[in-house]
């Protein structure tokens, strides 16, 4: 067998450091670090979008938590209110028990008594009937009249009856109404401010209710605080602290707007109602969609027509959440970090069409305690 050298072996090979030429590599050169840029900013995405997702699996659990905390918190203060006002309604039945069974034994050992002198009288007196034969009978009849005086008692009953009706009457109500003096936050009685109204827009005369009006524009005088192009009315009453709630009744309608804005938006002109421009709302739209103002719209998940709109606002915290009032059932939240600026509730009764669709005014809900 002949034997090869390594010098040999080598010679046969290319060496690795051969170099191509120039113009060969360009191209794949080229691929490879387009492909190694593509993947690095795909390294770069994943690992953001990782560490967002670690961020929001964190903060999910604290939100979580809090909220668990939070519920548990709001069902034991009414669960304590219920106790009280369980604790505090038997001692009073107890109280009126008592003071009822007193006065009926008091009435009881008081006739107890007056009925044995009643009988004591009857025997004394049939006793000297049957001494009528007596001799003597007439010189006895004033002492036993004086006697019998004592022994006679009208049967005048009176008592206050027991107070049933105090605790058979509609309990749940009462509970009911007495739960609502702990409300918090105690709905807004909010009125519309005419100065900021758009001028086809007619407001009733305590400020509550808000429609579109088809006839001539009303002769208003302008002002920098009214819309003149979107017809639209802010709330009399801005809110730059503290939570607060009110409710819209929107029932019959087809079109329109509810929310808050920025004390400062912006009233003149064409204006894009959306959380960048100091709007935050939701809107009715197309005879039977809604959708919350965000950029773009999103579309709320509505499963019947909405009666009555809620609007719960936390100043301090950023939120703003619309419900269906009727149920209380969540619409949509608008979170912010902080709100730049006092807050105005907002309403737009959308304009009212000549085949009598969407005529139906805005009016705001005054909720009774």
């Amino acid at each position: 067998m002949a034997t090869v050298s390594h010098t040999e072996t080598d010679m046969a090979l290319p060496p690795p450091y051969l170099t191509l030429p120039s113009e060969e590599m360009e191209g794949p050169v080229r691929e490879m670090k387009e492909q190694l840029a593509t993947l690095q900013d795909s390294e770069k995405g994943h690992t953001e979008a990782l560490q967002l997702l670690q961020r929001q699996l964190t903060e999910t659990k604290s939100s979580a938590k809090g909220l668990r905390a939070t519920i548990g918190e709001a069902f034991e203060r009414l669960q304590r209110f219920l106790r009280e006002r369980q604790k505090a309604m038997l001692e009073e039945l107890e109280t009126d028990t008592a003071r009822t069974l007193s006065d009926i034994e008091h009435k009881i050992q008081r006739f107890s008594q007056q009925l044995r002198d009643v009988k004591e009288g009857i025997g004394i007196l049939q006793e000297r009937l049957n001494e009528t034969g007596r001799h003597d009978f007439l010189e006895g009849v004033a002492l036993t009249s004086e006697r019998i005086k004592g022994k006679i008692h009208e049967t005048n009953l009176t008592y206050e009856d027991f107070p049933t009706s105090k605790y058979m009457g509609p309990l749940q109500y009462t509970i009911w109404k007495s739960l609502f003096q702990d409300i918090s936050p105690v709905p807004a009685a909010l009125t519309l401010d005419p100065i900021t109204a758009h001028q086809r827009l007619i407001l009733s005369d305590d400020c509550t209710i808000v429609a579109y009006g088809n006839l001539h524009p009303q002769p208003l005088q302008d002002s920098p605080r009214r819309f003149d192009v979107e017809v639209s009315v802010l709330g009399a009453e801005g809110f730059g602290s503290g939570v607060h709630y009110w409710e819209v009744m929107v029932s019959e309608k087809t079109q329109w707007m509810i929310g808050v804005a920025n004390e400062t938006v912006s009233r003149k002109g064409s204006i894009q109602i959306q959380p960048s421009r100091g709007f935050y709302c939701v809107v009715m739209h197309d005879g039977n969609q809604y959708s919350a103002c965000t950029e773009p719209w999103t579309r709320l998940n509505v499963k019947s027509k909405l009666e009555k709109v809620g609007v719960y606002l936390d100043y301090p915290k950023g939120l703003l959440v619309f419900y269906n009032a009727d149920d209380m059932s969540w619409l949509y939240t608008y979170r912010e970090k902080t709100f730049p600026a006092k807050l105005c509730p907002y309403f737009s009764p959308g304009q009212s069409h000549a085949n009598g669709k969407n005529v139906q005014p805005l009016r705001i809900n005054t909720v009774r305690l």
